[in-house]
């Protein structure tokens, strides 16, 4: 069997879906999983929709709830023409924001927002679309089962982040999954389709794998069960050696390793969540990164490093990022100064990015919205703190980089006259980060990609 995950953008309008149907139409021969998230900016709206009603703005919040359910009953007006599965459908669309409008309305009144509530309220977008995609797949003679994601992946009760059990998950899934492809009324399903992001607590209590959360969904799916491959489907022809939005002439690649696309991932490549890689690793289960608006694409495979050849392969970035360096109020000690420093970084759970240490003195890299006022309160009680923001992070990525001696002289030419506020490669020489002005990100970018990728070498 197969997972096949689709994002927002995949199932973002009638004519989207209409292409996704025909695509699982072709594999129906491998006993597809189908993963999909919310049509394309509904989860923005639904976390708008968090906002209004912990501010008691009723009104707005209804206002938008009522956008929702307009938007998917026009699509299932299109997409389905078959009366049974259409009314099906509307009712499942109905139900759904009904359930979300009372539960609004509750937090309105009460003036308080819990983690469980806006899990809730955010993950509505993805049952609304599966539920609609079955019906269509249905009404189009693919035989679909429907299987609530909550039942699935289970987590710890972190309700806006939840961590898989994946004990649970291994145990559960397989056994779910083999008995609804054997289960529909009229028959055997040829398909089955579920929810990315979603997640429960093992009592059933609704969590979230966390923003963009449905490719880790999707390997999961495909960890427990084994399968033979994994297919994301997005966008773009597969993963390329730059945003090709900020960078002209970008390719797209063949293979990469689930290193290489860890590492992308979370130097802020878009393609895929970087929790991704993970559970396919311990089964070798290869990743395809597929494009579908244009299928015939051959897009980009995740392998074992083993099967990868040695190179750069990508050159990543993180906009909008801020550094926070901590000094010593003392000159000796270093070693107790560190501890301390790392003592208070664990209590506060930081999740810094990169790092550099030196005598008495610690900078780390940081996003824009990690709220840090009390862990630096704790710091500056012992050390002398100050942030910067208005910075850049890049990173340079692939299999034993430096191989070829001139990588590192081409790099080094064009950061030259630039400053560089923080250096760091990874241990195993697979990268290479950079901190910069924001302001200098593009130029830099595309320099690095010119001399990097001129050649073959990126292939």
């Amino acid at each position: 069997m197969i997972v096949m995950k689709f994002g927002g953008t995949s199932v973002a309008d009638a004519k989207a879906i209409e292409r996704v149907m025909s695509i699982v139409g072709g594999r129906l021969d491998k006993a597809p999983v189908i993963v999909v998230s919310a049509l394309s900016k509904i989860t923005d709206a639904l976390y708008k929709i968090c906002d209004f009603a912990e501010n008691g703005d009723l009104i707005e919040a209804g206002m938008l709830v009522e956008n929702i359910r307009d938007r998917h009953l026009k699509l299932i007006a299109e997409l389905i023409k078959d009366e049974k599965y259409a009314a099906e459908a509307k009712t499942h669309t109905d139900s759904l924001c009904d359930n979300l409008k009372k539960l609004v309305d509750v937090i309105c009144d009460l003036g308080e927002l819990s983690p469980r509530s806006r899990a809730r309220i955010i993950s509505t977008g993805e049952y609304l679309s599966s539920g609609i995609i079955c019906c269509a797949l249905n009404a189009a003679g693919i035989a679909t089962g429907f299987l609530d994601a909550r039942k699935l992946i289970i987590t710890d009760d972190n309700y806006l982040k939840g961590e898989p059990d994946i004990r649970l998950i291994s145990e559960k899934v397989p056994e779910i999954i083999t008995k609804a492809f054997a289960s529909l009324d009229d028959g055997p399903v040829s398909a089955l389709i579920t929810q990315g992001f979603v997640s429960a607590t093992e009592k059933g209590v609704p969590t979230v794998l966390g923003r963009g959360g449905s490719d880790y969904s999707a390997s999961l799916i495909g960890m427990a069960m084994d399968s033979d491959e994994i297919e994301i489907w997005t966008d773009v022809d597969g993963v390329h050696t730059a945003d090709p939005r900020k960078v002209k002439d970008t390719k797209s690649l063949n293979a990469i390793s689930f290193r290489e696309a860890a590492e992308m991932a979370r130097s802020g490549a878009k393609v895929l969540h970087p929790s991704t890689m993970e559970p396919a690793v311990g089964k070798n289960i290869p990743i395809k990164v597929l494009n579908s608006m244009n299928p015939e694409s051959k897009g980009t495979v995740i392998l074992d490093e083993s099967r990868i050849p040695a190179g750069v392969k990508s050159v990543s970035c993180k906009e909008n990022i801020r550094m926070l360096n901590i000094f010593s109020s003392r000159v000796y000690n270093s070693a107790g100064f560190m501890g301390r420093v790392f003592s208070v970084f664990g209590k506060h759970h930081f999740p810094f990015e990169l790092i550099t240490v030196s005598q008495g003195a610690v900078s780390v890299t940081l996003g824009e919205d990690d709220d840090l006022q009390e862990m630096i309160e704790e710091l500056s009680g012992f050390s002398t703190v100050f942030m910067e923001t208005g910075k850049s992070q890049i990173a340079i990525v692939g299999k034993d980089m430096f191989s070829a001696g001139d990588v590192l002289s081409r790099i080094s030419g064009v950061l030259a006259g630039h400053k560089i506020y923080l250096m760091s490669m990874g241990g195993t020489g697979g990268s290479l980060s950079i901190v910069v002005d924001r302001n200098e990100l593009d130029g830099i970018i595309k320099d690095l990609h010119k001399v990097l990728f001129t050649d073959e070498s990126g292939d």
